[in-house]
């Protein structure tokens, strides 16, 4: 079977994608590993509009549910390789294959993680990879960010003013944030910095309960009570699928222009895995929109219609 778009990844850019593309009566796939995306890293959203608050899982059950209404297929499996096929393209994943005339990667970004024995045991138990999801959840108890750019110390001076203690620990003798940020974060009381520290360890029972840190300095480790692990690091995108198929960046995200296009004809990204400043729920669905509209109108100019994608790229020769 021909889509006419076949879609990688299923979280809040990929489910807007399919919307709007099934809308145009596109012949739609989702393919991806999973449902939801970083959505199912938070325990609650409280930023997306029509919701003061909603659990991720209900939202992500609800884009999902509104995509097949509109008979978009789902397919749960991991895009292995793929290939140009005259103007279409072919998709692999481990014992299929898929055709498709366009393309919108919508696979986001993967959070970077510690890679340390209790991350993966707690996870969800208070591991978190999202202050701005999970804070109120550590209203009034102790917690530790992990982390030294902009990201970990904005979490730290927002949890500050919910939890009860917050342990900002950076495995450097310095930030790398913004001078003006580093100055808030050490002027708040609550703030206990912890620098040119690892972490080496989570410990608890059923939930994270403390911390083993090292002091590089020192060469000492101490064990830190607390009930909250905010990992910020950063994330990454992994992308290596699509590496001389369309342009990445130094970050290996998809460069794309502003109607979602990449440098490859019939290929199209949405959200977090592009440069886009800011990473939010609202902005990938956002990009979703746009590159569903864009790849409908790639179809258009195909058939020799009237499009404004002929002349609105730098990709393109003019």
């Amino acid at each position: 079977m021909l889509y006419d778009t076949i879609i990688i990844g299923a979280g809040p850019a990929g489910f807007t994608a399919a919307i709007y593309a099934a809308r145009r009566e596109m012949k739609t796939l989702i393919i991806s590993k999973d449902t939801g995306g970083q959505l199912i890293l938070a325990s609650s959203i409280e930023n997306y509009p029509g919701f003061r608050k909603i659990d991720s899982f209900e939202l992500t059950s609800k884009m999902e549910d509104h995509v097949k209404d509109l008979g978009v297929e789902i397919k749960l499996s991991e895009v292995q390789t793929i290939k140009k096929d005259g103007d279409n393209f072919v998709l692999y994943t481990n014992n299929e294959e898929f055709n498709a005339k366009t393309i919108i990667i919508a696979m986001g970004l993967s959070p970077r993680r510690l890679a340390i024995k209790g991350e993966d045991e707690f996870a969800g138990k208070g591991v978190s990879y999202c202050s701005n999801c999970d804070g109120p959840l550590f209203r009034d108890k102790a917690v530790a960010v992990i982390g030294g750019g902009n990201s970990a110390l904005d979490a730290a001076e927002v949890l500050s003013k919910i939890a009860s203690k917050v342990y900002l620990i950076h495995r450097s003798k310095e930030f790398k944030a913004f001078e003006a940020l580093v100055s808030k974060v050490k002027s708040v009381e609550k703030i206990e910095i912890l620098l040119n520290s690892d972490i080496k360890e989570i410990l608890g029972s059923t939930k994270v309960e403390k911390i083993k840190v090292l002091n590089k300095d020192s060469e000492k480790t101490q064990e830190i009570n607390v009930d909250g692990v905010f990992i910020e690091i950063g994330r990454v995108a992994h992308t290596d699928l699509f590496e001389g198929l369309v342009k990445l960046d130094e970050r290996k995200q998809i460069v794309i222009d502003e109607l979602c296009q990449t440098t490859q004809e019939g290929i199209f990204a949405a959200g977090d895995v592009t440069p886009v400043k800011f990473k939010q729920i609202s902005i990938a669905c956002g990009h979703g929109t746009i590159a569903a509209l864009a790849a409908y109108q790639y179809l258009q100019l195909r058939q020799g219609k009237p499009s404004i994608i002929s002349d609105r790229s730098p990709f393109r020769k003019k």
